[in-house]
C-alpha cells in the first residue's frame, strides 16, 4: 500500500529538497549533517497533522523513536553509520503506514541503483573533475544517504503516479 495523494502530495516538497541535500552532502562529505535529520522532524511535526490522522501522526513518533534505538545498536555494531541511522530514523515518521514490503522491494532497488550509479560515476573522467572533492570517491564505504533519499522520495513519487 502506497500513501494516499493528499499525504504524498504534502510530504513530497520537503523530503525532496531534505532528501537532495542529504544524497549531496553524503557523496561530497561522508556525513549526514545533524541539521537534515531535524528538518525531517520539523517537516513531519508541521506537515504530518495536516496530511496524516493524528492518531496515525501520533504513532508515526513511536515509529521514529524505535528506528532511532534500532539503530544506534546497528551504529555500535558497526553495521551503518550513525547520520544513516539518525536519517533512518527522520525518514521512519513519514513512512507509518506504509506496506513494509513495498518498502523493502523500492529500497533494494534504490540500494542497488545508487551503488551501482555512484560506482560508475567516479569512473566518468568529466565528472570526476566537476566533483574531485568529494569525500566519497575516495572511500570504500558507500553514501547510504543516497539509497536512502532515493527510497523516501521515490516512494511518495509512485504513490502520486500511481493514483493519477
Amino acid at each position: 500500500m502506497l500513501a494516499s495523494v493528499w499525504t504524498a502530495l504534502w510530504f513530497l516538497p520537503a523530503i525532496t529538497a531534505i532528501g537532495i541535500w542529504v544524497a549531496w552532502s553524503d557523496m561530497k562529505f561522508m556525513r549526514i549533517p545533524n541539521k537534515a535529520v531535524m528538518a525531517m522532524l520539523l517537516a513531519y511535526l508541521v506537515f504530518g497533522p495536516i496530511a496524516l490522522p493524528l492518531s496515525t501522526w501520533l504513532w508515526g513518533w513511536v515509529l521514529g523513536a524505535a528506528v532511532l534505538a534500532i539503530g544506534f545498536l546497528a551504529t555500535a555494531g558497526g553495521v551503518m553509520g550513525g547520520g544513516d541511522a539518525k536519517y533512518a530514523a527522520g525518514m521512519a515518521p513519514f513512512l507509518i503506514g506504509a506496506d513494509w514490503r513495498v518498502l523493502i522491494a523500492l529500497f533494494a532497488a534504490c540500494l542497488l541503483g545508487a551503488f551501482t550509479a555512484h560506482r560508475l560515476m567516479r569512473l566518468v573522467p568529466a565528472f570526476r573533475r566537476a566533483t574531485g572533492d568529494w569525500e566519497s570517491w575516495q572511500r570504500d564505504d558507500f553514501p547510504m544517504g543516497l539509497a536512502l533519499a532515493g527510497t523516501i522520495i521515490f516512494y511518495f513519487s509512485l504513490s502520486v503516479l500511481v493514483s493519477a
